[in-house]
């Protein structure tokens, strides 16, 4: 996520549901005020319940406004089969497994990066040994120039919708050289916006191939209008956070072979490897990195050392670098010229790096599943230090990356780290760049949103760029269990830009967007969600369709364990969203075809209705009919609460296959007692947008 999103508002458009009935977003009546909450349910009445629905059920009960006049659902809309937008094969197996012949390509990184201060340059030369492990001879390669989103001519300035007012050159390649079986030449080379394609002199062989690519280049780090990567002053020196630093190669998949979207604004999909690289600066700065720190004696003094090695075995928050070492020469190993920073991580997709003089430096071990360990660290300047702001960051960290890890999969990082520099709320595998005036629970927010990421897109490779709505509304859903977790819930519920903005029911909140007729569907490209759907949409909706699959559809014990699997098969690798749907389908064991229609392919609403509670042939003793309607598209599982003259209740669970022939749905209660009242959703679970209609209650007796 970045608030500040760098693109600006995307170009608005829809896109057409993918092999499925036509996305429709159906207007609504207007939803009318939810009746007050149902009383405590009483002590069970002795009854039981049967159910008929089909076209021929009996008749509504007496005074009951034709059917035809109130309903506009259609059983055979849906339940009708629904095609996937990608195929089952070989590669992507009907369970949404990886297939038995599925591959990926690799790309490993070696890289030496210097920052100038004076200028804000960095000057790098990279390594990337690129494998080739898939079936097709490639002739070709495509690699990723993000920087080149700042040039005044990129496709991004204007398919962003805005009018940026600075600029820099981008990636300035200096050389680009293909090395294989010993011998390097200079590439054949085009650049096209954000992309550099190299031609080759040969084909790079199917099933293994393997060959180097050498860049040497430099660009200048944008300033605050970077977005997702910049500079900015503090009190005690300028901080750079450092991302999209180097020229990244692109997918090359059995989806699309090579995906060439440019970088006009949506985030990214990228290959996965091993990275070891080196960041030189002046001596008095430290570096913060994803990864592993491998040359502590070089760049750390002995009491800094001292102070990590304390910090790996304490829950507790220990200082690395204190407020009052800022800017005193004993606080650093060497007192002029440059060091440099080597980092290592392996298995990752990406790297990013912060770098200042004005680092303050906390950390405190994160303890993960089966005796592993890894570490939460927090570098931010003196602003940042406030009792409710940064000096509580560490403390967020490791709570949010053990409970993702008990909840969903371990972490497989060996550090988690937060900035607080010019990018506020932006993430890279196992670092996240937020704000230095972030504080109170939004500081917590923010931070167990960003380095929930590690979890959506990093070890579950989502392609973000043509899919936002599963990176950020899975991170968005696992947020919401965090919110509800820490410190017993303090900072919860969860109810900030990403869900729930008005601080309300999810579930009437989201109506908005339902009966929307210009929203955007799930499905849309990226590109095309505008800033004013973005968060409703990719975020919210996204994660509210998660909570409502566990909560009300599959159960928390059935979700959970395929959620789990599916994150377990695809860690590292490159899920589409139809993956997901048959991935949650086959490990829940549930023929979920009709919510992904209704949820994902379309904006559905909601609107479940009672009729009237009467006597079976006019005597309660012989039970009771209770008429029960769902007037729109969609269907969910739904409750339904049955009160009685003595004062008892009686709760009955419809499932959505209550009405997967006809729309009225008649439910006999075998009881001997007169029914006096019947709730629809009595715990306000769903996102029924006319609640009105929710309650029958009996006329009162004379």
């Amino acid at each position: 996520m970045n608030r500040c999103l760098m693109g600006g508002v995307l170009a608005c458009a829809l896109a057409a549901a993918i092999g499925c009935s036509q996305p429709t977003s159906r207007p609504a009546p207007a939803r009318t005020a939810a009746p007050t909450p149902a009383e405590a349910p009483a002590p069970h009445a002795p009854a039981s319940s049967a159910l008929t629905s089909s076209a021929e059920a009996a008749a509504a009960p007496r005074g009951a406004p034709p059917l035809e006049a109130r309903v506009s659902y259609d059983p055979r809309e849906t339940f009708a089969p629904l095609t996937l937008p990608q195929p089952v094969n070989a590669y992507r197996s009907a369970d949404g497994t990886p297939g038995p012949a599925y591959w990926q390509n690799r790309a490993d990184y070696t890289l030496r990066a210097s920052i100038d201060t004076a200028t804000h340059v960095l000057a790098a030369s990279e390594v990337i040994a690129y494998t080739n492990n898939s079936p097709s001879a490639l002739d070709c390669l495509w690699i990723q120039l993000d920087q080149n989103i700042y040039r005044d001519d990129s496709r991004g300035r204007f398919a962003g919708g805005r009018t940026p007012t600075a600029f820099t050159e981008g990636f300035v390649l200096e050389s680009v050289e293909i090395e294989r079986q010993g011998r390097t030449v200079r590439a054949d080379t085009l650049v096209s916006d954000t992309r550099l394609q190299i031609r080759l002199d040969g084909a790079l062989a199917p099933h293994g191939g393997k060959l180097n690519v050498r860049i040497r280049y430099h660009y200048a780090i944008p300033g605050a209008f970077g977005g997702r990567t910049a500079h900015a002053p503090s009190r005690n020196g300028e901080i750079y956070d450092v991302a999209q630093w180097y020229p990244r190669m692109a997918v090359f998949d059995d989806l699309r072979g090579w995906d060439t979207l440019p970088y006009i604004g949506s985030e990214f999909y990228l290959e996965y490897g091993d990275f070891d690289y080196y960041v030189t600066v002046p001596w008095d700065m430290l570096v913060a990195g994803s990864g592993e720190l491998e040359n502590p004696q070089q760049v750390l003094t002995a009491a800094q050392r001292a102070r990590l090695a304390q910090a790996r075995g304490s829950d507790r928050t220990v200082l690395i670098r204190t407020a009052e070492e800022i800017g005193a020469a004993e606080s650093r190993p060497v007192t002029q010229g440059t060091l440099t920073w080597h980092y290592r991580m392996r298995n990752t997709r990406d790297v990013a790096f912060s770098a200042s003089r004005a680092f303050i430096w906390d950390a405190a071990r994160i303890q993960l599943p089966e005796g592993r360990r890894s570490l939460a660290m927090s570098f931010y300047p003196v602003e940042s230090a406030g009792a409710d702001g940064w000096v509580r960051t560490t403390e967020y960290l490791r709570d949010a990356v053990q409970n993702f890890s008990r909840r969903w999969a371990p972490y497989p990082y060996p550090a988690a780290v937060a900035v607080a520099g010019p990018v506020d709320g932006m993430e890279y595998p196992a670092m996240v760049f937020d704000g230095v005036p972030d504080a109170g629970k939004f500081l917590f927010w923010l931070t167990a949103h960003e380095i929930g990421h590690s979890w959506f897109p990093m070890m579950v490779g989502f392609n973000e760029r043509r899919d936002q709505w599963m990176d950020e509304g899975f991170n968005t859903f696992i947020d919401v269990y965090e919110s509800d977790d820490f410190n017993g819930g303090v900072f919860g519920p969860k109810r900030d830009s990403e869900y729930s903005p008005g601080g309300g029911n999810p579930v009437d909140e989201i109506l908005p967007l339902l009966t929307n007729a210009a929203a955007p569907i799930m499905l849309t490209r990226a590109e095309q969600v505008t800033e004013t759907y973005r968060h409703s949409l990719d975020y919210f909706k996204s994660a509210l369709g998660l909570v409502l699959l566990r909560e009300q559809i599959l159960g928390t014990e059935r979700f959970d364990w395929a959620f789990r699997k599916f994150i377990r098969d695809w860690t590292s690798r490159h899920p589409s969203p139809s993956d997901f749907f048959r991935a949650m389908e086959s490990a829940a064991g549930e023929d979920l075809s009709w919510f992904w229609r209704e949820w994902y392919f379309n904006n559905w609403t909601l609107d479940v209705a009672v009729e009237a509670a009467t006597p079976v042939d006019g005597d309660w003793r012989k039970g009771a009919l209770i008429g029960i309607v769902n007037r729109d598209p969609m269907v969910m599982p739904v409750v339904i609460e049955v009160g009685f003259a003595d004062g008892s209740r009686r709760r009955i669970t419809l499932p959505a296959e209550t009405w997967i022939k006809a729309a009225r749905a008649d439910l006999k209660i075998d009881a001997t007692l007169p029914v006096t009242s019947v709730t629809v959703d009595p715990d306000h679970r769903l996102p029924d947008r006319d609640r009105s209609n929710n309650v029958w209650k009996a006329a009162p007796t004379p």
